[in-house]
């Protein structure tokens, strides 16, 4: 088997990079079943993820979204700054239209959902090597909609993130080293965008769409 960097190879080696160690060990138990492929590491944090990689230049790496102090978006990053090649699928159970489009622009080769393991992860990892970009249809439908969205600015993000808190704008504002005036420009735009009348909406689908986490 030739893998899309170029290299022939005996099995399909792939690095799982999750925080909670029951859903890693679950990954290799599936992956390790299959004779062309094998975990040849595993990584609960971003900086892992980074190093490990490094060490492995593996074929795949399997990438959660959430790591706690080091995000899966800045692993990605990172990993594609080391190695532009790399081929990474983003395995959350994050489905938020914002949460798709991050991680591709980031640099995932694709995006799979943690409820589609199984049959569907060892082919996604197949094609990925093989220089595919799988996307299912409700993922790609996800991609569609964000386009249709107007983007929240960063400021924005930071704001709304803020309101999840349940922090006041007199808070928001000092957190930021903004005026209280300023933050009220940022809600105001963020309502319109999100099409909502209200803090706790703009939260909802703030959360629905993955432009924030709790």
């Amino acid at each position: 088997m030739t893998c899309v960097s170029g290299h022939v190879i005996n099995q399909i080696r792939v690095l799982c990079v999750d925080d909670h160690r029951l859903v890693r060990e679950g990954i290799a138990l599936i992956i390790n079943r299959e004779p062309d492929m094998t975990v040849v590491a595993s990584a609960a944090s971003g900086a892992d993820a980074i190093a490990l990689f490094k060490q492995h230049v593996p074929d795949v790496t399997l990438m959660d979204l959430q790591l706690g102090r080091m995000s899966g978006l800045e692993a990605i990053r990172a990993i594609r700054q080391y190695h532009e090649a790399a081929n990474i699928v983003v395995l959350t159970m994050y489905d938020g239209d914002e949460s798709v489009y991050r991680a591709l622009e980031a640099g995932a080769s694709t995006y799979l959902l943690k409820d589609m393991l199984s049959d569907d992860l060892v082919n996604v990892i197949r094609d990925v090597c093989a220089g595919r970009r799988p996307l299912s249809a409700g993922i790609q439908a996800r991609l569609d909609e964000h386009s249709t969205y107007i983007a929240l600015t960063p400021r924005e993000i930071e704001v709304l993130d803020r309101v999840k808190l349940g922090m006041r704008n007199k808070e928001i504002a000092a957190s930021l080293h903004i005026s209280e005036k300023t933050i009220q420009v940022h809600i105001k735009n963020m309502l319109l965008k999100l099409k909502v009348n209200d803090r706790t909406a703009a939260v909802n689908v703030g959360l629905k769409r993955g432009i924030i986490h709790l």
